[in-house]
């Protein structure tokens, strides 16, 4: 779960992270009062869950009520890089001296949280990757001894942060990680990590994941999830109980296990296709299941065909059979599908669908040929 700036930070605050003081709004009247209540000068943030917002204008400096009401009117409702802003995070502007940028991230190859600090903040990680690949210290942290002392000092230094504000950032990198440790966090970053005029560090931004898994251990965190701000497939997907995840291409892709799946989509992939999302229907999947699947996978209109990749254990593939059948019924399918069935009762489901006589399915027998077809249907 992804959370919005102002929610991070106010996760920050509890855990005595500095941050600069601010308040959401929704409206621009709300926008409005909240500068007057802060005072100017201040700034005015768009809130989406994605990167990116001060290139696209959604980031703007306001002196007056006059700045505060137009550039609330103007960010409100805009379109950033796909994601429609609805709520407006209002913030006492900074005085910037030095920005840096700071994370704690679940590296899941090492088994531990990895610390990084660089003192190129203030752009992407890609840019400041690309930049200098040394520019970004990395730290492990033993989870069993947690973040010390000496853990901070050393990033400290190797990133070359200046010696009189060493040791409020290593302070600041300790409650980060007590934020990661204690909110069940995936990701928590901060870019830019502010140094002031007068020589402070704050975190100016707040980017953070929680682990969905964990969410009933954090029902006031679990409350701040925004339906309206999160992917519309996604949001539908988990409605329906379906583990589902969104990518850029054009390739509809459905299996049952989480391992067939990503292998669907190296398989997909290197027969020149470029998949459209994960979704996984589980094992066991019913005919109603199958049936969800497919709209949602419908749903996103860049699809141009769909490859279903079955594995027969505790699902049967007639059973797959049958949602698919259900659902060509009662869904207008314009795109082609291509099936592959292996397993438990696939004959019985290759019959099924010969019997159906279904309009643009095609049944392969091996996952590589039906990967090379799905990508030549798809165009």
């Amino acid at each position: 779960m992804d959370l919005l700036e102002y929610q991070g930070k106010q996760l920050f605050k509890k855990h005595g992270v500095p941050v600069p003081e601010g308040r959401p709004a929704k409206t621009v009247e709300e926008a409005v009062a909240a500068a007057e209540a802060l005072g100017y000068p201040v700034v005015i943030k768009a809130q989406v869950l994605i990167g990116g917002r001060g290139k696209a204008g959604g980031i703007k400096l306001a002196k007056a009520r006059g700045e505060a009401e137009a550039h609330a009117k103007a960010i409100l409702g805009m379109d950033i890089r796909g994601f429609t802003v609805h709520e407006l995070y209002v913030e006492q502007a900074s005085e910037i001296d030095e920005e840096y940028y700071a994370a704690i991230l679940l590296d899941r190859t090492a088994k531990k949280p990895l610390a990084m600090l660089s003192r190129m903040g203030g752009m992407d990680v890609e840019e400041i990757a690309a930049k200098d690949p040394t520019a970004i210290v990395r730290l492990h942290v033993d989870p069993l001894i947690g973040f010390q002392g000496f853990h901070g000092r050393r990033l400290a230094y190797e990133a070359g942060i200046a010696a009189d504000v060493v040791k409020p950032v290593v302070a600041l990198l300790s409650r980060l990680y007590e934020t990661f440790v204690e909110e069940d966090a995936l990701l928590v970053e901060v870019n830019p990590l502010l140094v002031t005029k007068s020589r402070e560090v704050v975190a100016l931004d707040a980017k953070v994941t929680i682990d969905g898994n964990s969410l009933h251990r954090h029902p006031e965190t679990a409350a701040m999830r925004n339906p309206a701000a999160e992917d519309p497939q996604e949001q539908m997907a988990r409605e329906r109980g379906l583990t589902y995840v969104k990518l850029d291409g054009n390739i509809g892709i459905l299996g049952n296990g989480a391992g067939l799946v990503m292998s669907t989509l190296d398989v997909v992939a290197q027969a020149g296709g470029s998949p459209a999302n994960f979704l996984d229907a589980g094992g066991g999947s019913k005919a109603e299941a199958i049936v969800d699947a497919v709209e949602v996978i419908l749903s996103n209109p860049k699809v141009t065909a769909v490859l279903f990749n079955i594995f027969g254990g505790i699902t049967r593939c007639d059973e797959v059979a049958r949602g698919l059948v259900t659902a060509f019924g009662q869904i207008d399918v314009k795109v082609p599908f291509v099936v592959r069935l292996d397993g438990t009762n696939d004959e019985e489901g290759r019959k099924i669908l010969a019997d159906a006589s279904l309009p643009n399915v095609h049944v392969e027998k091996t996952m590589l040929g039906a990967a090379r077809k799905v990508v030549e249907l798809a165009g």
